[in-house]
């Protein structure tokens, strides 16, 4: 059984360069910029034979629980009472600041045992200001380089007891034949449904998966841009996992000019490549307009299955027509994806959120589906006896056979001796007519028309 280790410590003292440094990638946001971390971020961490869970959280700061610096504080104190250890991190180049003093008085009320973590201590400087940290009553700090992955041998000494006392904690009773047997012919697990909430800075995407999880796990209110990382959080429905990760908004480029917004944009843009489905969410007030689409399109290009979420549905009073008019703005924007889902809700009172997860389990289910060669060229000599290629060059253009290259999006390679000159506007039609024999509704389908060798010709 893993443990839990929590990072804890005032703005800016290397908690996320940490958090990367033990999970050995570069998931977190990091920049100069005091702040950047605002919601609790989880991964799996190590330190040689060490496995546990690590928690990034924001900079600890003293200010009222209504404001935004005062929420992110709440995030922390969770992340705390549900971490076995926590890390408090000092900056030893800087020295101990009064902040330093101020929190580790708090901290150590708490229950979680905690442990002092000297960070940047690759410098002289940190190592002359180590011994100030003894001066906050927390026993030996442990001198780390977060940045240059100096100091993780100490570190692997203080975090092994709770790796001892989680496996003593976590003692099975011995299995019985009977349990192995069943073990054996247990169901592999499924693995996780990457879905990727995205959307424009303030449409309620945070929100949205607060209410889907049924807690409030990620930062909200009415502030724009609150969050900056992509944050995964778990989650099962109807017994199927899911990875639903939440993201920042994306802006216009052209309104882009901060560089923290540019590693968030990036950070995005990530997750949207790596996804499963992404769930693009509307501000109903405002619905498709030229952002949107972008990003839509963004979402189609990748081949990821997409869902539209148009969120605030409860403001709307004439909702209609506020369909109908979204399902033309599809129509005539996106004709290269028809049929893309469409759920109406709230994230704020839950309206109609109860039809977004199995819109996204069927359009994952079709994003996945294959379809069997036979009824691929089956399909394939009946829509050429219905309308065959246009003449080029006075010839016919002849297409040979059809099959399935892989999934996700469906994709289909067609075999002709001249693919050049096959018109693109005849490459849509098999497209859409693929679409619709085969119920390939709301995902992208890449076509590729693919040279076959004359056996006759020259060599």
């Amino acid at each position: 059984m893993s443990f839990t280790v929590a990072i804890v410590g005032r703005p800016n003292v290397g908690k996320s360069t940490l958090f990367n440094r033990l999970i050995g990638r570069r998931l977190a946001l990091v920049d100069d910029t005091p702040g950047v971390t605002r919601d609790r971020r989880e991964g799996a961490g190590r330190i040689g034979d060490l496995d546990f869970t690590v928690i990034d959280t924001a900079g600890l700061e003293e200010s009222d629980d209504a404001s935004l610096s005062g929420r992110m504080r709440l995030q922390t104190e969770q992340a705390l009472k549900n971490a076995d250890v926590a890390l408090l991190l000092i900056d030893a180049r800087a020295g101990i600041t009064p902040l330093d003093r101020h929190f580790a008085d708090w901290l150590r009320k708490q229950k979680t045992p905690l442990i002092l973590i000297a960070n940047k201590c690759e410098s002289a400087k940190g190592h002359e200001n180590l011994y100030d940290a003894y001066s906050l009553g927390l026993g030996d700090p442990v001198p780390v380089s977060a940045e240059h992955g100096e100091g993780m041998n100490l570190l692997y000494e203080v975090l092994a007891p709770f790796a001892g006392k989680a496996a003593r904690d976590a003692q099975p009773e011995a299995p019985q034949d009977e349990d192995l047997a069943e073990a054996d012919n247990a169901p592999r697990p499924l693995a996780p449904l990457s879905l990727a909430i995205v959307g424009r800075p303030n449409v309620g995407k945070s929100t949205l998966v607060n209410k889907l999880i049924g807690r409030e796990r990620l930062l909200t209110g009415p502030e724009a841009g609150i969050t900056r990382d992509s944050i995964a959080v778990s989650w099962h429905f109807k017994g199927r996992p899911l990875s639903l990760v939440d993201t920042a908004g994306l802006r216009r480029k052209a309104r882009v000019s901060e560089k923290l917004e540019y590693l968030s944009v990036g950070d995005t843009l990530k997750t949207i490549r790596y996804a499963h489905v992404v769930v693009l969410v509307l501000d109903s007030d405002v619905m498709l307009e030229k952002q949107d689409l972008t990003i839509a399109r963004m979402v189609i290009e990748e081949g990821r299955a997409l869902v539209i979420a148009a969120n605030k549905w409860d403001l709307i009073k004439q909702t209609k027509n506020a369909l109908q008019k979204l399902n033309d703005r599809l129509e005539k924007s996106l004709p290269q994806v028809r049929g893309i889902p469409i759920v109406t809700c709230s994230a704020l009172t839950g309206q109609g959120l109860k039809k977004l997860l199995p819109e996204v389990l069927k359009i994952y289910d079709t994003w996945n589906r294959h379809v069997p060669t036979a009824q691929l060229n089956r399909w394939l000599e009946g829509v050429l006896e219905r309308h065959p290629p246009p003449l080029a060059g006075g010839r016919r253009v002849r297409l040979r056979y059809i099959t399935q290259a892989k999934t996700r999006p469906p994709t289909f390679a067609i075999f002709t001796p001249r693919p050049t000159a096959v018109p693109e506007s005849y490459t849509r039609y098999l497209v859409n007519n693929l679409r619709e024999t085969f119920d390939l509704a709301g995902v992208p389908i890449r076509l590729y028309l693919r040279k076959t060798e004359n056996p006759y010709a020259k060599t």
